[in-house]
């Protein structure tokens, strides 16, 4: 770093120089290039030139000292830019000597009056120079300060102060009512602080934000500021961090002075832990400029009072590796959790976003809300935009099920790869494999509800089922993870059953769980060895996140844990064998469905189950939801030419037009 700021140094400084380059070219360009030739002759060969009567032009100029003459003119030998000077004593002989010569010689004469004479003349010959060298030299030097202004600023605040225009208020943030309900004494204490002064009590200094990334944390704080109107500071803890020492904690220290200025205020510190963390933590020791900015941003906290009108508000996601210092009371007084929206919060979230959005009569935000369980605010926001931009590719007025459906997919799994190629034994595998995880879940008593099933890929999947709990809990009982991992097991059973095959698409099933059973095991105490906790979800701050787990046994019963799981999972994937093959029959009409639809609903499944066969299909039904297969079928049927040529989107082209 510091050997390019050298080389920018050095080139600034090397810009005046070459300026004046630049001007000595243009002086000798228009001297010499230019092609104008100029002699020099003395008094005698001047004489000898004029007694000759070579002279064919001459001018003659008097100089300011008043002794002598400049002349120049031409010669008749010479060419069309090429002159002489000289210059001749101040003598009434000579002058008249040359006016004789002149009328005798007929050439041209030329006196021009003394440049001494003309005030103006003299200030823009002597003075015009000098101007032009210390306006360029000045206006250099003003580029180079203002390349270096920045340098200036290095160790001021970069909080930025939110306009009126981006005012938030809590009309604008939907879901968070208990939330709401803990930052409204704050709002009480920036209005009308003497009402809290006058009972002596102590208003929180800091608020903590914290939750999973995406809830809201950030809009909150910003409402809080627009209910209360006043001013809102906003920074990042990244950026107060920099590679020199000591630069971090003097933006702090101008923060505040900033801040008591316009108090009362609010701060907003998002992604404090970039600046919080512990202390002292990290391989190799710890990090001088955050850990020195941090013992600013606390020295700062105790040193303004309770009641100033300063209220500091942060944000993270990472609670665990903040300083218990930055924590204790004193500090940030108040830790809000900021959680995922239940089915109430969601509908309230997707009514707020979906002002701006045309819905068509199908789309109802309430059963949209039920059937996205741990989308947080953001992802919400991003599902109905996906659908908006669905609709406009898809040449619609408004957005119906078909794009919020499309939308949900994206969101969870990515977009459709509509032009994989694989073979009709891949597709089978894959239907087969879908089925079984449907069967299952139709089958349990508490299993989630099938919304969906479809053999399309996404991502790196060849096919998913959309599985939702019928009613979203707290806890999860022994029960519940026994059929969520006999859910995962219900593919490879299937494909066991029918193929008697295994293959690697269980890949990601095997994985979630493995994950179940050892939580059952070494966290949750639901096995054979008892209600103990053998492992806990916690990473060292000194390692970093997930590095390892904090692990309280011996290597015996490390061996007693890996049977324990064992036990679980091998239970749990006999019974879903025993479930599949009582139910051989709905395994193959639901996979002879998927092959030929691809994507089953959950009212299609529902209709399956019940009739044995698929609802009958309307004249309006939507054709980018069947296969390539129904496409060419609906095409052979309308006598389409060459349908079977076609692509997917050039069928579809042809169908709705």
């Amino acid at each position: 770093m510091n050997n390019k700021m050298d080389k920018k140094i050095v080139r600034r400084g090397l810009l005046p120089y070459l300026f004046m380059f630049v001007i000595m070219l243009g002086i000798i360009y228009f001297s010499f290039v230019s092609g104008v030739k100029v002699h020099d002759l003395t008094y005698d060969k001047f004489i000898e030139k004029l007694d000759k009567g070579e002279i064919t032009e001459l001018t003659i100029v008097p100089r300011s000292s008043g002794y002598v003459y400049d002349v120049s003119g031409k010669l008749d030998d010479y060419k069309e830019k090429e002159t002489f000077d000289s210059t001749l004593p101040l003598s009434d002989e000579v002058m008249k000597k040359i006016v004789q010569a002149s009328d005798s010689q007929d050439f041209k004469l030329t006196v021009e009056p003394d440049p001494s004479g003309s005030s103006l003349l003299m200030i823009l010959v002597n003075w015009l120079p000098i101007v032009v060298i210390v306006g360029a030299a000045f206006w250099m030097l003003n580029r180079q300060m203002a390349g270096n202004k920045s340098s200036l600023d290095f160790g001021k605040s970069r909080a930025r102060l939110s306009s009126d225009k981006n005012k938030v208020t809590f009309k604008d943030v939907a879901g968070l009512e208990e939330e709401k309900d803990e930052v409204k004494e704050i709002i009480d204490f920036l209005k009308a602080p003497k009402k809290f002064q006058k009972l002596g009590a102590r208003i929180p200094k800091g608020v903590l934000l914290m939750g999973p990334p995406g809830t809201g944390k950030t809009l909150l704080a910003k409402a809080v500021a627009g209910e209360a109107d006043v001013p809102f500071y906003f920074i990042s803890g990244s950026d107060f961090v920099e590679l020199f020492v000591g630069v971090g904690a003097s933006r702090v220290r101008d923060m505040f002075q900033q801040a008591k200025r316009t108090a009362p205020c609010l701060i907003f510190i998002d992604e404090i832990d970039a600046v919080g963390r512990q202390r002292g933590t990290g391989i190799g020791g710890g990090h001088d400029e955050r850990e020195q900015t941090l013992n600013q941003l606390l020295t700062e906290m105790d040193g303004f009072g309770a009641n100033e009108g300063i209220i500091i508000m942060a944000a993270t996601n990472r609670p665990d590796v903040l300083d218990p210092a930055l924590l204790r009371p004193g500090r940030f007084d108040r830790q809000i959790t900021v959680s995922l929206p239940d089915v109430k919060g969601r509908e309230e979230i997707l009514e707020v976003h979906a002002i701006n959005k045309v819905l068509a009569d199908d789309v109802t935000l309430k059963n949209l809300a039920k059937r996205t369980p741990g989308f947080s605010g953001a992802d919400l926001e991003n599902l109905l935009n996906e659908a908006a931009l669905l609709a406009v590719r898809r040449g619609k007025s408004a957005i119906t099920m078909s794009e919020v459906d499309e939308a949900t997919d994206r969101v969870l799994m990515g977009p459709a790869k509509t032009s994989r190629k694989y073979s009709e034994n891949d597709r089978k595998l894959v239907a087969f494999h879908e089925a079984g995880h449907a069967v299952i879940g139709i089958k349990l008593e508490n299993a989630s509800d099938v919304q969906k099933v479809t053999i399309i890929p996404r991502g790196q999947a060849g096919g998913y089922n959309m599985m939702i709990p019928t009613e979203e809990k707290m806890c999860s009982t022994k029960t519940d993870l026994l059929e969520q991992i006999t859910g995962l097991l219900g593919g490879r059973a299937a494909e066991e059953i029918t193929f008697h095959e295994i293959t690697t698409g269980a890949h990601n099933d095997f994985e979630k769980a493995t994950k179940i059973a050892r939580a059952m095991v070494t966290e949750y105490g639901m096995s054979d060895l008892g209600p103990l906790q053998f492992e806990q979800e916690s990473g060292s701050a000194f390692l970093g996140r997930d590095y390892n787990k904090l692990q309280h046994f011996s290597n015996e019963v490390a061996n007693e844990i890996d049977m324990e799981m064992r036990k679980i999972i091998n239970s749990c994937h006999k019974k879903a064998k025993e479930i599949i093959n009582e139910n051989k029959d709905l395994l193959k009409l639901i996979a002879d469905a998927l092959l030929e639809y691809e994507t089953l609903t959950k009212e299609q499944i529902d209709y399956l189950v019940e009739n044995g066969k698929m609802p009958e299909e309307k004249e309006d039904t939507n054709y980018e939801e069947m296969s390539i297969t129904r496409l060419r079928e609906i095409a052979k049927e309308k006598g389409i030419k060459n349908y079977s040529k076609m692509t997917k989107a050039e069928l579809l082209k042809e169908l709705n037009d």
